[in-house]
Order: C-alpha cells, then structure tokens, then sequence
C-alpha cells in the first residue's frame, strides 16, 4: 500500500496512482466538483476505501467553494430545550452528508459576534443563529448581505428579509396564564434569566430578546383579558441560577400581596424554583401553584408533576436546518416559518388559599 513517506497518512496521489487515474481526477472524484466520469469516480471511490483515505476538508473547501458543514450559534447550550433544537438540526444536516460546527455565547453579543467570525473562519456553508438581540444585529446582516444564507431560530431580529424559524410562545403562554387565572389566581409573577437594562421593569418595555417579549406579552395580555392590573413588581429578571432564583422567591413573598402563583420562563428557572420552595417549605400547589413556559421529562416525575408549555424543539431545529438547504440551493429568503406549542395540564396547579408566607 503506497502511503506517503515517514508519515504512514494515505495521500490523495496513493489513492490515484491504485485507481489508475491522475491526481487531479482522483481530487475530482473525491470532491464532487468539476468533470468526471462515472467509472473513474467508481474507481477512484473504491480505492479510497481499500486504502482508508480520508479527505483533506480544507482543501476540498478551497477547490469547491463548499466545506460541508454548518454553522450553529445558540446562547445556552446547558438548556435542555436548545439541546433538543441541536439535534434536529443536526439530524438534518446529516441526511445531508454535512457536518455541525456548534458555538455557545453564553447570551453575550460579543462572544455571538465573534462566534459567527470564527463559523466564517472555518468557511462554514451557511449559519443558524439563535440571535441575543433584536436590535443589536449587524453582523448578521453583515454575512447575509456576504451571500452566506442565515436561517435564524427560536428568536427574531427588528428587521425583516431573513429566514426565522420560532414558537408561538405568546399564545402559548396566554393560555398557560388563563389557566392560573381560572384557577382563581390574580398575583400571578413571571421569573426570567433575562438580564434588564434598566433598574426595573415596565409593561410595554423593550426587552430587546424577542422569545421574552413574548412570554411577557402573552402574560399581559391574559391578565388584561381578565381585567387583572399588570403589577411591573410581578415580573423578575435576572434569574441566573439557583442563588437569584432564591433572592427573587424570596422578595416577592415578601410583598404586601404576595404571589399565589408562579411562571417559570424555561426549565432551568423551575427547576432552581422547585428547589428553592421546597427548601422553604412551600408545598405545591397547597401553598403556591407554578407553570414553566417549556416542558422537560423530569416534570412528570416530580410531585406534583408540574403543569407546563410543551414546545417542538427538535421540529424547529429541523425546519431550520431544512431552510438553510434550501437557501444552500438557491431558495430566496425572507420565509417566517411557525411552531405552535402546547399546555400540558398537571397536578401543580390548585386554587390560592390566601396569601403566601414564608413558614414561621
């Protein structure tokens, strides 16, 4: 077997010189670009499995224009629910021979922008974004103007003409909210890791994260429905982990009018809730009803299991990536394409007693 030398590393030239071939033949068939016949790229194809070569991805990158592989940027990968979405993603691109280039930013812009410098870098087909702001987008528009297609994913951006994949989380959550309400609730907070601009928060806020936008204006819309006043001292942000969550619970029962109910913003958020109230002591739904805005298998398990927002993750990954191909082969962009989750009715949701205390 013809290896090159000192190195034991199958070349290209090894595996044209079996196949009987040119190099630049061999390099053809092993490409997929310019003029080849069939039974040279059968030759070509055999002798590089009898020889074990693998290809050079950046070469094959410069000679097609193509690296075979995409680019993903989401803001949180410990989120189970982006995990979900990844593998949609992943799914997809790989029924289409493509690979997955993945960065996480940690929901920082500066680590976005420069995760979507080094996807370039890496001369990646084409980019879904999971964007951390509306309003903060140049470099997107940047490498879409560049004539690298972008599909954006599970959050929007303040202008139009890019492909966006997202949840209709608003009514989603409107419903969950109703169901409090029907319930009896009318002090009813919302907790989100979302970190504020500003001091505090004020209905009709810009949040400038457009998935939060619209968690809030679905709450606010069913409390309005219901002639419920919208108390800005009810929505909290900020939740980043287990010792915020704590801070926030235990502020808010502190309130003159404590809240009855509680609605996580996603998994994490309830998870360091639960937590959080059962070291206080707090029974649910007895003591405190709670709803999170996205549901996980561990809500079943828990007692009670905890009523929640079922949202097709792995589906929106996979519309996703199935837009970006079809922007990789020519499709125009500008395409808004929509999930409708769904209420899942557990036993974490009762009717309020009175006011909420801490116990003793």
């Amino acid at each position: 077997m013809a290896r090159r030398q000192g190195t034991g590393e199958v070349t290209i030239s090894d595996v044209a010189r079996l196949a009987g071939v040119s190099k630049a033949q061999a390099a053809r068939a092993m490409g997929g670009y310019g003029s080849v016949s069939n039974e040279v790229k059968q030759r070509v194809m055999q002798a590089a499995q009898e020889l074990g070569y693998r290809p050079n991805a950046l070469a094959r990158s410069i000679n097609t224009g193509k690296s075979q592989s995409l680019g993903v940027v989401v803001g949180d990968v410990e989120n189970p629910y982006f995990g979900l979405v990844t593998r949609g993603i992943s799914d997809v691109a790989r029924r289409h021979g493509y690979d997955v280039v993945l960065a996480n930013t940690g929901e920082s812009l500066a680590d976005e922008e420069k995760a979507v410098k080094m996807l370039l870098d890496k001369r990646v087909d084409g980019l879904l974004i999971c964007p951390t702001s509306r309003t903060s987008h140049g470099h997107i528009l940047d490498v879409e103007r560049s004539g690298r297609p972008v599909v954006l994913f599970d959050r929007d951006i303040s202008v139009s003409g890019l492909d966006m994949v997202q949840m209709r989380i608003a009514e989603a959550t409107r419903e969950a909210v109703q169901g409090l309400i029907d319930a009896g609730h009318r002090r009813i907070a919302y907790i989100s890791t979302l970190k504020l601009a500003t001091d505090g928060f004020a209905p009709g806020q810009d949040l400038d994260l457009s998935t939060v936008s619209q968690r809030v204006d679905g709450i606010c819309r069913a409390l309005e429905d219901s002639q419920i006043e919208v108390d800005p001292v009810l929505f909290q942000f900020g939740a980043s982990d287990r010792q915020s969550v704590d801070g926030i619970l235990g502020e808010m029962l502190e309130l003159a009018e404590p809240p009855t109910a509680l609605v996580a913003s996603d998994s994490l958020v309830a998870l360091d809730l639960l937590l959080s109230l059962k070291g206080r002591g707090l029974r649910i739904p007895h003591d405190v009803s709670v709803v999170m805005l996205d549901d996980q298998p561990w809500a079943e398990l828990v007692e009670p299991p905890v009523t929640a927002v079922r949202q097709p993750a792995y589906d929106l990954g996979e519309q996703a990536a199935t837009a970006l191909f079809e922007r990789i082969d020519g499709a125009e962009g500008g395409r808004e394409i929509w999930l409708t989750p769904h209420v899942v009715t557990r036993g974490s949701v009762g009717q309020p007693l009175g006011q909420v205390r801490q116990p003793g």
